[in-house]
């Protein structure tokens, strides 16, 4: 049985982060058809047994900004306050007809924080090894250690699931 999440330690969890009118506007522009995806034949590791795909498009990586649509990420940047961004990664998961729980991982090997940033409402989640499952709710801000193993799933009643992962110090 998955554990609750307590709001006031970490892992961290907050709702409704952005205010409705900002969240709708960066909804709107990482939704639109300009907006460019990546396919990525892995979720989790280049393994060839991994059976799972998606898309992403990388916002922020090697110490800057490596996509035209950075700036979308401000107000959600002003929320965190990182001290140095590693990387920016937005995700895009195709729906599967059951629950796909991806492959546990750690983002990178040193301790770091890791915020996942959910842009649409949707049956899919993002679980911690100690069985902590955050569901994808939009607007919602999940903050935790991402160099402990985590892991994502697909969902199966929208027509994706969608986040920005933020990894910073």
């Amino acid at each position: 049985m998955a554990k609750s999440l307590e709001s006031d330690g970490l892992p961290n969890l907050k709702d409704d982060v952005l205010d409705k009118e900002v969240f709708k506007k960066l909804q709107d522009d990482i939704t639109f058809n300009t907006f460019p995806w990546y396919y990525q034949d892995f979720i989790a590791y280049e393994d060839p047994s991994e059976k799972g795909s998606f898309f992403t498009h990388l916002l922020y990586s090697h110490h800057s900004p490596n996509s035209p649509h950075f700036s979308l990420m401000e107000p959600i940047l002003d929320i965190l306050n990182p001290k140095s961004l590693i990387r920016i990664k937005a995700n895009l998961y195709m729906p599967t007809l059951k629950l796909t729980y991806h492959p546990f991982h750690s983002d990178f090997s040193y301790p770091h924080k890791t915020a996942i940033f959910s842009i649409n409402t949707n049956d899919g989640m993002t679980m911690l090894e100690d069985k902590i499952e955050v569901k994808s709710i939009e607007n919602r801000l999940f903050i935790f250690d991402g160099s402990h193993p985590h892991r994502s799933t697909s969902c199966t009643d929208k027509k994706y699931r969608m986040n920005i992962s933020f990894n910073y110090f």
